[in-house]
């Protein structure tokens, strides 16, 4: 995940994970709700209401001293202005409300951006008489390898057959994505229509051009220079109002993972685990890595009116690491603030998932069992520097990796042993797949060539000064490959974040091979899909010994659980080649 890497503390990880949107309502049903001291600074936010509450939440919103500005009546909330945090709290004690959450954006546009036929449609105004339904029901980051002085010599070694990297591919020969194993069967089909929801895809970049799809493409960000305290956050914006072209990724983790699911067998660089399915940019992340809730529910609901079979979701929605409604340590509106992001990115799941969306997500790098945690010193991460140590118990969720309806993805290193940042948990992990581990001595795989290797947008490594002015590698996490003049990038990364993408892969070529015409072009249950992806997966047991103890972190990790199905693995290591052979 974008900002979860920083959970590794001293190790970075790719992927971030963004959360904030806004909160508004209050007054219950027999009246407005005692009044709190009312602050002078105007606040938005997303108000979440109960199943046919809207009207309810309106009323409160109004008695609150707010302004509802807009209704979203797919997901059942509505954006609101107020004056601050009392307002929110207010908002709160009304049962018609079941989270409120502030809503972190920059510029002027609060409207869902609608961009062409299938886009996600506009809010509702708030004066509005039409009805809005409320859906019934009520995931990580990755690693970078070490920098170090050395670079990395252009053209690396080829394999036979596959690309000229794919030799360095160890992934792909583990999970039998290789010319020998599921390429020679199936690599996919330009009908599935594989979502991206991270920081962005680079679309110009020759291994994910030829599947990139720039029409069905979507930006739900706007790029935020500095955080609310003036602390540099994206940087200066490059374009027009801070919005970024469908086709770019300015921090290069959602091109790694889309390249690992689908770069291209085109005699260039890499291949991803099914190389002839459609790339969909969905980006909800922020140039700097996080992942905030109103692009992520906006995504989530494209999704599912775009027609798009299978996301990839490896972030954590900020700002919680892990979201509790009822932790003693945090205030009422922090509180709010989690529900509604519990409530809404359930709400925004089960949308997809009710139109044909698999919704697949990293499980997370904190090296925690996310059936027992303890604390979180990482929330809230925005703005920048507000991080507390809280003391946390298990009804506190990883958002969306422990949400219903998610097929989430812990991470192993070229040994097969889970990695020693993963996240774990037998009611957690749903499936392995490779994530990369540079602490991985099991094999004679050597340093940073231990975790994945996936295609790099020049831009964002030369903003992050891992290759100079002539474009020469300063790391060697990164690798160039020139072709005719003209040269190209690949970036060594591990974490769940580089895992999550492999299992979407694999998931990609079961509906490629079982989906039937439908909107979009192919679609396939998610259930069935799921109970394919795990009847594919090789089954691992957990460690003889019961656990396993890394040197890297001196910690030890207990697995639970069975071969058919425990803590580490889940339901076992996706496999692509059994995808690709299995008669469903």
């Amino acid at each position: 995940m974008v900002r979860g890497y920083r959970r590794l503390g001293g190790a970075a990880v790719s992927l971030a994970v963004a959360a904030a949107l806004a909160a508004g309502s209050l007054v219950t049903g027999a009246g407005p709700v005692a009044a709190a001291p009312i602050e002078a600074k105007t606040g938005e936010y997303l108000v979440f209401y109960a199943q046919g509450a809207q009207a309810q939440a309106l009323s409160a919103i109004k008695a609150g001293g707010g302004t509802a500005d807009a209704v979203d009546g797919k997901l059942g909330y509505v954006l609101a202005h107020g004056p601050g945090t009392a307002f929110a709290e207010r908002l709160g004690a009304s049962p018609a409300v079941v989270g409120v959450t502030d809503n972190r954006r920059i510029g002027a546009t609060t409207a869902l951006h609608a961009q062409g036929p299938a886009s996600v449609p506009a809010l509702v105004p708030a004066t509005s008489s039409a009805p809005a339904s409320v859906p019934a029901s009520a995931s990580a980051p990755a690693v970078p390898a070490a920098a170090s002085a050395s670079g990395v010599a252009a053209g690396a070694a080829s394999s036979r057959g596959g690309d000229p990297l794919s030799g360095r591919q160890w992934d792909m020969k583990m999970i039998g994505a290789t010319p020998s194993g599921s390429y020679a069967k199936e690599r996919g089909s330009k009908k599935v229509l594989v979502g991206i929801i991270d920081t962005g895809v680079d679309g110009r970049h020759p291994d994910i051009a030829p599947n990139f799809d720039r029409k069905l493409s979507r930006n739900f960000v706007t790029d935020r220079p500095k955080d609310p305290n003036g602390k540099t956050l994206d940087g200066p914006c490059e374009h027009k109002s801070c919005k970024d072209p469908v086709d770019e990724d300015d921090d290069g983790h959602g091109t790694h993972v889309a390249s690992t699911i689908g770069s291209p067998l085109n005699g260039i660089g890499v291949a991803g685990v099914a190389p002839n399915v459609s790339l969909v940019n969905l980006r909800a992340g922020t140039d700097s890595g996080f992942f905030f809730l109103k692009p992520v529910l906006d995504a989530l609901t494209y999704a599912g009116d775009a027609g798009i079979d299978v996301v990839n979701m490896s972030f954590f929605v900020d700002p919680w690491t892990f979201n509790c409604t009822n932790n003693p340590a945090d205030s009422k509106a922090d509180q709010l603030q989690q529900a509604g992001i519990i409530t809404g990115v359930q709400r925004a799941l089960d949308y997809a998932r009710n139109r044909g969306v698999t919704l697949i997500t990293a499980l997370g790098n904190g090296a925690t069992d996310l059936g027992a945690p303890t604390s979180d010193a990482e929330s809230p991460g925005y703005p920048l520097g507000k991080e507390r140590e809280r003391t946390i118990d298990n009804s506190c969720i990883n958002v969306p990796a422990e949400s219903r309806g998610v097929i989430s993805v812990s991470a192993v290193g070229p040994s097969e042993r889970k990695a020693w940042y993963s996240d774990y948990g037998i009611e957690q992990t749903d499936l392995s797949a490779p994530g990369g581990d540079p602490s991985d001595t099991g094999t004679s795989i050597k340093g940073t060539a231990r975790e994945i290797l996936a295609a790099a947008p020049a831009g964002a490594l030369r903003k992050q000064k891992l290759i100079d002015a002539k474009g020469k590698p300063t790391s060697s996490s990164v690798v160039r490959e020139c072709h005719h003049g003209n040269c190209f990038y690949y970036q060594y990364l591990s974490g769940t974040s580089m895992a999550s993408p492999h299992a979407t892969g694999v998931a990609a070529i079961l509906i490629s091979r079982f989906g039937k015409p439908g909107k979009g072009g192919l679609t396939m249950s998610p259930a069935q899909v799921e109970k394919l992806l795990y009847a594919t997966a090789t089954p691992v047991a957990c460690p003889s010994s019961g656990s396993t103890t890394y040197t890297v972190s001196e910690e030890t990790h207990t697995c639970a659980g069975s071969k058919a199905k425990n803590g580490f693995y889940g339901h076992g290591l996706v496999d692509a080649y059994r995808a690709a052979t299995t008669k469903g």
